[in-house]
């Protein structure tokens, strides 16, 4: 079983590798805690794990796997921290999958890519199928580190127009990656390959850079009033200089904060929520606006929306599609937009 920790980066990147390294230890205590004594449990570098079960067929090693979301549901408490991590799992078994332990592992390796994609936080068995895409998915990671330097990523800008007056308000930039033999490659695909490869911090400040600079152009060509939301991966959100790389873009762009506006998914502070609350706060005194997106499909509770101060929730499109034929969608939305109505927020219904 190979075991890698989702967004275990955000705690070394915004608490130090001293709470991380803190973690793994507790992480691998509960994760002996769960398997039988004859098991091996090896940390076998960063944030991944290699669990070995002699004996153990798929239905045992599901009942383990189950036993590990399990115990990955309680917090762990790391210096004052509240953290909750959870695992990506990747399972192969013997002799199936592989002869040997080099063949055993790549193949759970795989399966644990596949877990990600799923969702994080489950386990996938290995397939063929898998080893294949593992393949893309390496073939995007080499393409991607070239992908800058070689002016095949682009902004696209979808208007949010104000329906009282039909005047678009403001855009946002939406990521985009023509690659000249792979053609256009999906932001779904070639997104968490950036993440997973550590490339999303780079691209994620080029997006920053980029729409900044194009929402200046407009400016000086008349459009005084247009502002540009961009979309903060979980990665750069935890980054702990991100404060200051707005601010400096801010400055370079010669343009007012409130120009600015960053939208965060509900998932961003679910793993340490008092660390997030400093770092919007920061961005706040800055200036910058927050937004919450794909709104009513993560984790968000009351209490984090007040704690938050979040400006604008967006809608997620998914109770937006339907909306003329689901009575149940339209009392959803009906209800959020009366909440955010009551906190003082605004509502972007995403189309």
């Amino acid at each position: 079983m190979f075991l890698d920790l989702d967004h275990f980066k955000h705690v070394n990147d915004s608490l130090g590798h001293r709470v991380g390294d803190a973690l793994l230890v507790e992480i691998a205590r509960r994760l002996r805690a769960v398997v039988r004594d004859r098991d091996t449990v090896a940390r076998i570098g960063g944030d991944e794990f290699v669990l070995l079960l002699p004996g153990a067929n798929a239905q045992g090693a599901a009942r383990v796997a189950g036993k590990l979301q399990e115990a990955s549901r309680q917090a762990y408490q790391i210096d004052r921290h509240e953290l909750t991590i959870a695992p990506s799992m990747g399972i192969a078994l013997y002799p199936r999958d592989g002869h040997d332990i080099d063949s055993l592992t790549q193949a759970a390796d795989a399966a644990m890519y596949h877990a990600k994609q799923a969702g994080r936080n489950t386990y996938r068995f290995f397939t063929p199928q898998m080893q294949a895409q593992s393949l893309r998915a390496l073939q995007l990671e080499n393409a991607l580190r070239r992908a800058l330097e070689r002016n095949q990523l682009y902004l696209h800008y979808q208007p949010q127009i104000t329906l009282s007056t039909g005047r678009v308000r403001s855009v946002e930039a939406l990521l985009r990656w023509e690659h000249p033999e792979l053609g256009s490659v999906s932001p779904a695909e070639f997104i968490p390959v950036a993440e997973d490869s550590g490339q999303i911090l780079q691209i994620g400040e080029w997006v920053l850079r980029s729409a900044m600079q194009q929402l200046q152009v407009w400016r000086n060509a008349g459009l005084c009033d247009l502002k540009v939301a961009v979309n903060l991966s979980a990665i750069q959100f935890h980054q702990q200089q991100l404060p200051e790389i707005i601010n400096r873009i801010l400055l370079d762009s010669d343009l007012p904060a409130d120009s600015l506006e960053l939208e965060l998914t509900e998932g961003v502070a679910i793993h340490d929520p008092r660390q997030a609350t400093a770092t919007m706060d920061r961005l706040r005194e800055h200036g910058v606006r927050l937004a919450m997106d794909d709104f009513g499909t993560g984790y968000s509770s009351l209490s984090q929306l007040k704690r938050f101060q979040i400006y604008k929730l967006k809608i997620d499109q998914s109770f937006i599609q339907d909306l003329d034929h689901d009575s149940n969608d339209r009392a959803i939305v009906s209800a959020i937009i009366r909440m955010a109505q009551a906190l003082g927020m605004q509502t972007t219904a995403e189309g």
